[in-house]
């Protein structure tokens, strides 16, 4: 089991530009509400693989083989939404996902605007969000992370380091 949880974690420090001081304020996994609907594939694969019983002897095939392709898919989604990760440093965000390739989408600190979390009911209820970030470039690799657990505190979080960056000076009031 360690050697699989190990091939399917995406290695995060790896990124971390060491030599210039960078290091991980936050690391974000996906929320668990992600997994229900892999969950409920491997269900239905079981329910498929308890059908062949009830199937002509001739087709008996045809559930056995689709059981296995829902279970396929399952596994596959739930590695995607296990592999996808949103890291917070001292200078940057980063997001890294993908299963068999990689995509890593990176932006500084003093290029994030502004930061929009979007609870929506159910997320409310069950305690997660999803950020928009707004930044100066046009194009940007990082703009929405879904499913992020505890957003309030991750949101704070992220203000608290630009902060002490000293990218944005204390707010005047008038």
């Amino acid at each position: 089991m360690s050697n699989l949880r190990s091939w399917a974690d995406p290695n995060i420090r790896k990124h971390l530009l060491r030599d210039e001081g960078e290091v991980i304020v936050d690391e974000v996994h996906r929320h668990w509400v992600v997994y229900t609907l892999p969950l409920l594939e491997v269900v239905l694969g079981f329910v498929l693989l308890a059908s062949v019983a009830y199937v002509n002897l001739n087709l008996g095939w045809v559930p056995f083989l689709l059981a296995f392709a829902v279970w396929a898919h399952a596994v596959w989604k739930a590695l995607a939404s296990y592999r996808d990760r949103f890291v917070v440093t001292n200078m940057r965000v980063f997001r890294l996902n993908g299963v068999l390739s990689q995509k890593l989408a990176t932006m500084p600190l003093h290029r994030i605007l502004d930061i929009t979390v979007d609870k929506p009911l159910q997320g409310r209820l069950l305690g997660y969000g999803h950020f928009i970030f707004e930044s100066a470039a046009q194009e940007q690799g990082l703009r929405e992370i879904r499913y992020v657990g505890r957003p309030d505190e991750r949101d704070l979080s992220i203000q608290r380091v630009v902060q002490r960056t000293g990218l944005r000076g204390p707010r005047q009031w008038n």
